[in-house]
């Protein structure tokens, strides 16, 4: 089994979603790193899923413990079989199947200074205080990147140490900021000023970088400029003078930061991480309750009894009273949900550690869930009886009413993919649905592809080609054998309510949502809000997540999505003047929509968007064949022969009249150059059969074309190239009568106008027409699958626009970036970054206070 470091090479089909957000620089800075990771108990395991699937180079996992009945609450590799033996040998066979491109060790011995000496980042878990000090100053003084995490009933701990100088190469990830420049004073200092249509996001101190600026081109050749508040850049008076034009572009510039041991980060509260402001107090209570804990494990040589107060703990209740006895009544519980969002956030610390990606944490965390617990005394006497089953660490927090209760429930979980795969995982080891009366539905219309394997943990590659839901439900099972569950393979929208009807939404006690896109997401919101049924969804993006808890008429619902107009492009920039990479990947994805999407939809008056112009004029060629003047192919050639003209006609044709209306030495009514600052003058394109992007085009366009017709295509290059060779482009000559819209105003008021609207309608309306009309088949957009030629297209299509207009064109890798975004955009919900997409991200289900409300942690 090779390692990427060996080979030198990513597995790119594996890693793709990881390298949208890490990069290929710091995924190789990852594959020379091993990992140490103490304890196999529920967090550890959780935070050792997470690394190995990140691409490190080697992982070790060490425990010396025996399992017993309570791992089986959150440790989702053993099982009843395991009571009694070792838990990281009987864990390493599961961890090294989920991804053979990392070295996985087991060691059942001891930690010592020679073993951690072996690594370049060490994590702690399940491990006592002086432990921590000890391997801290060890770790500390060789410059070993040192994690502890930790978690005891509803609370957990988090504390990093990356050394006295850690470097961060890229604090946020985030593509550097850019715009377009407006004019640029000569003067000391000179201002910078950006266009009307955007102000500029650059941080006071932020290093940029200039390119072409025309006039006072001395900035082009300079070195990073420091940019201050209000656009300040230093002595600019020596330079000749600003004419036009001009990008200024933000250089990320690597951070060096400090820190504290922890023996010496214990005492300095200022290192507290502040994640919730209504909890300011009880982070600074958890911080020395979890310190007075170690204190009372250390004399008693265990925890303490369920649902009883320590003494040492009871002396911190000046801070927060409440906190300190419900962590001291709950300390022997272990809840999965806890494990997988503290072990998340430990691994994103690893994953940190070994790239120089994103702000590490500095350097304690503390998180709690009390608010879960019944407020009810009586409840809680229950809570110390336990009973010798899998759900112990549950019970010992919730009781046994509660566990029985869980188990009755029946759940609809919508989506088997990354987040689909840990609520199961979650599901399976509380014991959701897992009694008698109890059920979880599964659906998911989507089959396991190579790319999935990197974060949706259920799958190996041996799974390849099969249904996600089926194979997810099979994994929780073997997790837990008494989780009932069923795995349909129905898209839920309208087409499925035959299946998921009136009956099956009654008989659920809730749902959970695990998807990808916007319309399913408002779908499945009304279905739940009609059937009065609470929803709990999540979603990711890169290192970003939300959650969102819908109980119909208490909460807001997800509702119709709400754009953000500020935000939007204008069809102006899109149609006429891009300055902007994103403004191209926009017009490539309205390509492919309008192309193999929409006008296959809309081929009858029967559509709401028949009144729209283009969708009608679409749907006219769309119907009548390329022989008698229209665009419906009757053969390959026929499709080959369509991409090659819409080509010229994309990226010669419209670009010449554009030039044509507005050229390049035009001037506005001010006297101002009209090709400056926003708006960059494109150049026509000539087609070249030697020209790798240029063919890229008519592959993937014409293969599209040819699946909406149901005409089998190939990748055949040299093929293609012939039939190009004996294809006839029709000649164009630019317009005079043509009118180019500047404003997104001109042209809704020109669509308003335009008289080929009626005459378009009447043709479609026609009887010859309707009997005539063609089979026609629209392409849903699919990021995932890189055979089916979607994003070949929107590379190729978006790259050849963007050398239209002298734009620096984008690798696959942001483009898939993009793509991504515009699909899993949540509009105006709020973002919190949280746990990488590269590694699973879990989800919290609990119950709280006997009621139908329940908390979505991610």
């Amino acid at each position: 089994k090779c390692n990427m470091s060996e080979i030198g090479e990513i597995d790119e089909g594996f890693y793709s979603r990881q390298l949208y957000v890490l990069g290929h620089d710091a995924m190789h800075r990852m594959g020379t790193a091993s990992v140490l990771i103490a304890g196999m108990r529920g967090l550890g395991i959780e935070i050792a899923k997470n690394v190995i699937l990140s691409g490190v180079k080697s992982v070790t996992i060490q425990d010396e413990g025996q399992t017993v009945w309570t791992d089986l609450s959150s440790q989702f590799f053993l099982k009843e079989a395991h009571l009694g033996q070792n838990r990281a040998t009987c864990s390493i066979q599961q961890l090294s199947a989920l991804n053979p491109r990392v070295r996985v060790f087991a060691h059942t011995g001891p930690l010592d200074d020679t073993l951690l000496l072996q690594f370049q980042v060490v994590v702690l878990t399940d491990s006592s205080l002086d432990d921590q000090k000890r391997f801290g100053e060890l770790c500390h003084l060789h410059g070993i990147k040192f994690i502890v995490a930790d978690t005891k009933g509803l609370c957990g701990q988090l504390f990093c140490d990356f050394g006295e100088e850690f470097e961060v190469l890229d604090r946020d990830g985030e593509a550097p900021e850019s715009a377009t420049i407006q004019s640029i004073s000569k003067a000391d200092p000179g201002v910078v000023l950006c266009t009307d249509e955007q102000s500029h996001k650059f941080s006071d101190g932020c290093k940029v970088s200039f390119s072409e600026v025309q006039g006072m081109t001395e900035l082009n050749s300079i070195g990073p400029v420091e940019i201050k508040y209000r656009g300040y850049i230093g002595d600019t008076s020596a330079f000749s003078e600003y004419k036009r034009g001009g990008i200024v572009t933000e250089v990320k510039q690597p951070l060096r930061l400090h820190f504290k041991p922890l023996s010496e980060a214990l005492l300095d509260t200022k290192l507290l991480v502040m994640n919730d402001f209504g909890k300011i107090s009880r982070h600074k209570t958890l911080h020395l309750a979890f310190q007075a804990l170690h204190s009372f494990v250390k004399k008693e040589q265990r925890l303490p009894g369920l649902w009883s107060q320590v003494s040492d703990i009871a002396k911190l209740k000046q801070l927060d009273e409440a906190a300190v006895q419900k962590l001291s009544y709950t300390a022997r519980g272990d809840l999965a949900p806890m494990n997988a969002f503290i072990g998340g956030l430990a691994a994103q610390e690893v994953i940190k550690a070994c790239s120089g990606k994103f702000m590490p944490l500095q350097q304690w965390l503390y998180f709690d869930a009390f608010e879960c617990l019944p407020e009810v005394e009586d409840q809680l006497a229950e809570c110390s009886r336990l009973e010798g089953t899998r759900y112990d660490g549950q019970i010992a927090v919730f009781g046994s009413a509660f566990q029985k209760k869980l188990e009755r429930q029946k759940y609809f979980l919508v989506g088997a993919g990354a987040i689909g795969c840990e609520l199961l995982k979650n599901f399976a080891l509380i014991g959701l649905g897992a009694g008698e009366e109890g059920h979880i539905t599964v659906t998911d219309m989507d089959f396991i592809e190579k790319s999935n394997l990197n974060r949706q943990f259920l799958f190996r590659s041996q799974d390849i080609g099969k249904p996600k839901s089926e194979v997810a439900a099979k994994a929780v099972q073997e997790m837990n054998p008494q989780m009932k569950i069923t795995a349909h393979q129905n898209r839920l929208d309208p087409d499925s309510e035959a299946v998921f009807d009136y009956n099956f939404f009654m008989g659920l006690d809730g749902v959970a949502a695990a998807l990808d896109n916007v319309e399913a997401r408002i779908y499945l919101d009304q279905r739940c809000i009609q059937h009065q049924k609470p929803m709990l969804e999540g979603g990711t993006q890169g290192s970003k997540g939300h959650t969102l808890v819908v109980v119909p008429h208490l909460t807001e619902s997800y509702g119709q999505p709400k754009t953000n107009a500020n935000n939007a492009i204008p069809l102006c920039t899109l149609k006429n003047f891009p300055h902007r990479i994103e403004h191209t990947l926009q017009w490539a994805r309205d390509q492919f929509e309008g192309q193999f999407k929409q006008t296959p939809e809309n081929r009858t008056l029967g559509h709401g968007d028949a009144e729209a112009l283009e969708v009608l004029g679409g749907v006219w060629n769309s119907l009548e064949d390329i022989k008698d003047g229209g665009q419906h192919p009757t053969s390959w050639e026929d499709c080959v022969s369509w991409a090659r003209c819409k080509w010229e006609t994309v990226y010669n044709n419209d670009i010449r009249q554009l030039l044509h209306c507005l050229p390049p030495e035009k001037v506005t009514a001010t006297g101002l150059p009209f090709w400056s600052g926003s708006k960059r003058c494109p150049h026509p394109l000539t087609f070249d059969l030697k020209n790798t992007t240029h063919m890229e085009y008519v592959v993937a366009a014409a293969n599209l074309y040819g699946q909406i017709y149901g005409i089998k295509g190939t990748r055949d290059c040299t093929s293609i190239r012939e039939i190009l060779e004996k294809v006839h482009v029709p000649p164009f000559t630019p317009k005079s009568s043509v009118k180019i819209h500047v404003t997104d105003k001109e042209m809704k008021e020109a669509k308003e106008r335009d008289t080929r609207l009626e005459e378009l309608k009447g043709k479609l309306a026609s009887p010859s027409m309707k009997s005539s009309a063609k089979q026609m088949y629209p392409i849903d957009f699919e990021k995932d699958d890189d055979s089916n030629f979607h994003m070949d297209y929107i590379v190729a299509a978006s790259n050849l626009r963007a050398e239209n207009y002298d734009i620096p064109a984008a690798d696959r890798h942001k483009v898939n970036i993009f793509t991504i975004h515009k699909q899993d955009s949540f509009y105006d919900l709020k973002w919190y970054s949280l746990c990488s997409r590269m590694t699973p991200v879990s989800v919290i289900l609990l119950d709280a206070l006997d009621t139908d409300f329940y908390y979505f942690i991610g």
